[in-house]
């Protein structure tokens, strides 16, 4: 479905430099989803342009969040204590329109909303690609930022992460989608026994279904 208005464009000032929001607005909204980027990407990744395309037309407006280091043309990542203080900065523009937010993020994104949805007050936590550990070493675990996000919280999951398959990830309070055969970007190879559009439906189905759950 596509029953949301076009596109808005916001540029926030924060404390770690201007940072860019995109909104896919519904019509009539009953939550709003922010999403941010990974640490060597942006929000043209395939899973947050399929939400940003698919959530507004059942109710859920989605703002694709664009940290500072992006907008400003860097690279690569700062250190995740900025990350967390870009995200505290856009917040405001995020609860603005009084709707409940759900905190979210791909990868590196996903950390800062589990890091700081208490402190924020988020409604939830979606987690695409969650880095549960650097590839190829288990022994670095994250999952005290996962466990410790204090609200509702989702992990989509490629089955072929190398930075955490979804068997690798402990029990807790979180629900789990696994796309079978994804890496971390939810591509899927060409032999697998499902297409990418396929994999990324797995992915909406999935938050879709997480989403009319919440309260």
């Amino acid at each position: 479905m596509t029953d949301h208005v076009t596109e808005i464009i916001e540029t926030i000032d924060t404390d770690a430099g201007t940072a860019r929001v995109t909104w896919h607005r519904a019509r009539k909204a009953r939550l709003a989803l922010a999403v941010s980027h990974g640490a060597g990407g942006g929000i043209e990744a395939r899973d947050l342009r399929a939400l940003a395309a698919e959530l507004p037309g059942h109710g859920v407006s989605v703002a694709l969040v664009e940290q500072p280091w992006r907008v400003a043309g860097k690279k690569v990542a700062p250190a995740p204590k900025t990350l967390d203080v870009g995200w505290r900065g856009i917040w405001p523009a995020l609860v603005k329109p009084g709707l409940p937010v759900i905190a979210g993020g791909r990868s590196a994104g996903a950390r800062v909303a589990c890091r700081t949805a208490t402190e924020l007050g988020a409604h939830a936590v979606l987690a695409l690609s969650f880095p549960l550990h650097p590839p190829g070493r288990p022994e670095k675990s994250r999952a005290d930022e996962l466990l410790g996000a204090g609200v509702p919280t989702l992990v989509v999951q490629g089955g072929n992460d190398p930075f955490g398959r979804p068997e690798e990830f402990p029990e807790g309070a979180y629900e789990m989608v696994e796309v079978p055969y994804g890496d971390h970007g939810f591509a899927v190879p060409k032999r697998a026994p499902l297409d990418q559009g396929e994999a990324l439906k797995i992915v909406t189905d999935g938050v879709l279904k997480w989403t009319s759950s919440l309260g």
